[in-house]
């Protein structure tokens, strides 16, 4: 998918593509906190399905496109590599800058079905292969959960304040000019990352780890640094939540049934698969209210800080392994 072009082409790639994704992150975030408000529905599930899945449009792109040209190890690099960045770097970042507030349906119902979902991957991959009949299954049941959780969430909906149809208007449109600037901003960051990182011989699966991974992350983070100072902590957890769903369902499913996942590398199972497991785990622990479950909970500075050294110990060790 992404060409060889000159270094300089690639360095212009990189710096448009971030200055291009810090103006367009907060248009975004503006944009989806305010629909939510107008259309009273829970901005965890407009963080989840809106931000969620729209900024995961990138790993879509590139786990897809791996599928067909047959790159299995990068098409399953990027999509489980964006997910455990999406934790233990975006949320780390994010409770760093402020703490961040957990509803209780999020510690025991949004981050158990993720949980499942995480464990039910790693099962299909135990023997080597995700077939299409694996990754077809995976399809079905993202078509099934997002409708349920989506009804089970609404309990937590504020009602709708009514306000002007402009205001609802304007809402709509920075929502959708937003995400479709930070998705062209984070394509061509990336595609300078990868060409420079290809001129360095770095493998194809590291690059889909590393670059590739948190490359296509980029609107997650950029989104989330946003929501986190504009205080919108349901925003910043429904886009990671619904954007590992989004991964692990959709990206995973949609690239395997068209190219069945042969001959990858034994990594994705050994270490990736369990490493996001655990890190999904730990957003219910951290996250608990454990003086009063039924009330909302708090992720603190200090464990965004854990995040973000788990995350460098596991490139660390991805560097090790893969060089």
């Amino acid at each position: 998918m992404y060409t060889d072009i000159p270094i300089w082409l690639s360095c212009f790639f990189i710096l448009a593509g971030l200055a291009a994704l810090a103006w367009s992150s907060d248009r975004f975030v503006a944009g989806a906190a305010a629909l939510a408000r107008r259309l009273g529905i829970s901005a965890f599930v407009v963080g989840m399905v809106v931000v969620g899945f729209g900024t995961s449009a990138p790993e879509l792109l590139v786990s897809t496109f791996s599928g067909v040209s047959g790159h299995s190890n990068l098409s399953l690099g990027n999509a489980y590599g964006s997910c455990v960045f999406n934790i233990i770097g975006i949320l780390g970042v994010s409770a760093l800058i402020r703490p961040l507030v957990v509803k209780p349906s999020i510690s025991f119902a949004a981050v158990p079905l993720l949980m499942a979902i995480t464990l039910l991957s790693w099962f299909m991959l135990r023997d080597g292969v995700l077939s299409r009949a694996d990754a077809l299954a995976l399809l079905g049941i993202f078509a099934v959960v997002l409708p349920l959780y989506c009804r089970y969430d609404k309990s937590s909906a504020q009602e709708s304040d009514g306000g002007c149809d402009i205001f609802l208007a304007a809402s709509i449109l920075w929502t959708i000019v937003g995400l479709g600037v930070m998705v062209a901003a984070s394509h061509f960051l990336v595609w300078g990352a990868v060409d420079v990182a290809r001129a360095l011989g770095v493998g194809e699966l590291m690059i889909g780890l590393t670059i590739v991974a948190v490359g296509t992350s980029i609107p997650e983070l950029a989104s989330a640094i946003a929501a986190a100072r504009r205080n919108e902590a349901e925003l910043v957890l429904g886009n990671i939540i619904g954007s590992n769903l989004f991964n692990t369902l959709a990206v995973v499913g949609l690239a395997c049934s068209i190219s069945p996942a042969i001959d990858f590398s034994r990594f994705v199972t050994l270490r990736d698969l369990p490493l996001l497991a655990g890190a999904t785990l730990s957003i219910a622990i951290f996250g608990v209210n454990r003086r009063n479950p039924r009330e909302s909970g708090l992720i603190v500075r200090w464990q965004g800080l854990l995040w973000i050294f788990a995350f460098a110990v596991y490139m660390a060790l991805t560097l090790y392994q893969e060089l």
